[in-house]
């Protein structure tokens, strides 16, 4: 039986016919889904942030991380030379043919440079009457948004399509998100690198396949993408969804994860969404309405099987409220204040859990939460995410909270660097 869906507080809820009730009766009871409760979160977020200060506690546990690092060194001097000769001695296996898998890398960033120039080069030659876009009411050609801008397929190069991360990056995640916009200008990142753009993200779609080809030719290369619902519209999904399944961005070498955006408050103040709990519900209503009733949401149940995970995204360094048992729920944050990092990653935490308890019950896949978290900011989203997510991404702030440092060994939480793009920013 499908059910009904319902978000309560912030938190998909799924009800179901009661096979017990009398003909005609719609009495109906909720799957249990193990939701996690707010209040209790609250509370074991506390007593970690009061134990990873206490005293005794710093000092075990930077004895101990101290004790492991040295221990690993004991055992690479002793066994350094019998682990290259194993390595060795496996046939048809090295560097270059053992499987790699980058499970952190932009859909919008995952070609290079070079690549990104050629391609557009070769739309400008081809293409240059095709309509790309809207402008001041009218449709402009690809040709008419170049010469708009003054620049022609002989001028681009590598260093005026300015894609690449460099020293005016640093500290600036503002400047660092800028270098997604070729030359600098954000109507061509609409063009060439959105999936709802006037072209239906055709040109997005064409590049990346280029990008997944590459990785198929070359077979032992893997990549887990990531692309970004907003929360803005309950479409979102269908559309993303659509754009990927009539493009077949389908491969053995690729996986998909969605990262969500931290940007509630800039919603709220445009009038885009009136409540926290609407943006909740934007974002995860549709999952599992496809969960439920897949033949009515085709794509999106299609597309849901090439999705890993979900991630949580934005500048950690931004100024926040204090999680506290008193913020108010999902339907009463009407304010343009955007909620704090534990309490987002709370409400997808829980949403999730949900989600991927239902789907089990489906035989359907799951997903895990892989929020970006200590890059920067406050180290209490290191304890929000020891508590709620799978593993994170970069984890830079561990080394300075050996507590924490310590219990994310212990619980083998996974930590996926990515020190080159640290390097341009912090």
């Amino acid at each position: 039986q499908a059910g009904r869906i319902k978000i309560v507080d912030g938190i998909v809820r799924v009800y179901q016919p009661s096979e017990e009730a009398a003909d005609g009766d719609d009495a109906e009871f909720e799957l249990e889904l193990g939701q996690p409760d707010f209040q209790t979160f609250v509370h074991d977020f506390k007593s970690m942030l009061a134990f990873s200060v206490h005293g005794p506690v710093k000092s075990f546990c930077y004895r101990r991380l101290r004790y492991l690092e040295l221990r690993y060194q004991m055992h690479e001097l002793l066994n350094e030379t019998k682990e290259l000769a194993a390595q060795r001695g496996v046939p048809h296996r090295d560097f270059y043919n053992v499987r790699k898998v980058d499970t952190h890398i932009h859909a919008a960033s995952s070609m290079n440079e070079k690549h990104m120039l050629r391609f557009i080069k070769r739309k400008m030659r081809r293409s240059p009457d095709e309509e790309v876009c809207i402008a001041d009411g009218r449709p402009m050609s690809l040709q008419e948004v170049f010469e708009s801008l003054d620049v022609t397929a002989h001028d681009l190069s590598v260093d005026i399509l300015d894609m690449h991360a460099d020293r005016n990056t640093f500290h600036r995640f503002d400047k660092f998100n800028l270098k997604y916009n070729p030359i600098g200008q954000s109507r061509l990142r609409e063009i060439f690198l959105k999936s709802d753009n006037h072209i239906k993200g055709r040109y997005y779609a064409e590049v990346l396949k280029e990008v997944i080809s590459d990785l198929e030719e070359s077979k032992y290369q893997m990549a887990e993408m990531r692309l970004s619902v907003y929360g803005k519209s309950a479409e979102e999904w269908n559309q993303l969804a659509t754009w990927a399944v009539d493009n077949n961005l389908c491969s053995s070498n690729v996986r998909w994860l969605i990262q969500v955006p931290r940007l509630f408050n800039l919603y709220c103040e445009r009038g885009i969404v009136a409540s926290f709990e609407e943006l909740l519900s934007n974002i995860f209503m549709p999952l599992f309405e496809a969960t439920l009733n897949p033949e009515k949401h085709p794509n999106i149940h299609r597309f849901l099987t090439q999705v890993a995970g979900f991630d949580s995204v934005d500048d950690e360094s931004k100024p926040e409220a204090t999680l506290s048992k008193h913020l108010v729920q999902p339907p009463q944050w009407i304010n343009t204040r955007n909620p704090p990092y534990a309490y987002y990653l709370f409400y997808m935490h829980a949403n999730i859990t949900a989600l991927n308890n239902l789907r089990l019950r489906r035989g359907m896949n799951v997903f895990t939460l892989r929020p970006h978290c200590g890059e920067s900011g406050p180290v209490q989203h290191l304890a929000a995410a020891y508590l709620l997510a799978d593993n994170i991404s970069h984890g830079l702030l561990l080394r300075k909270v050996p507590a924490l440092q310590y219990l994310y060994y212990l619980a083998q939480i996974g930590v996926a660097m990515s020190p080159l793009s640290n390097n341009s920013l912090f």
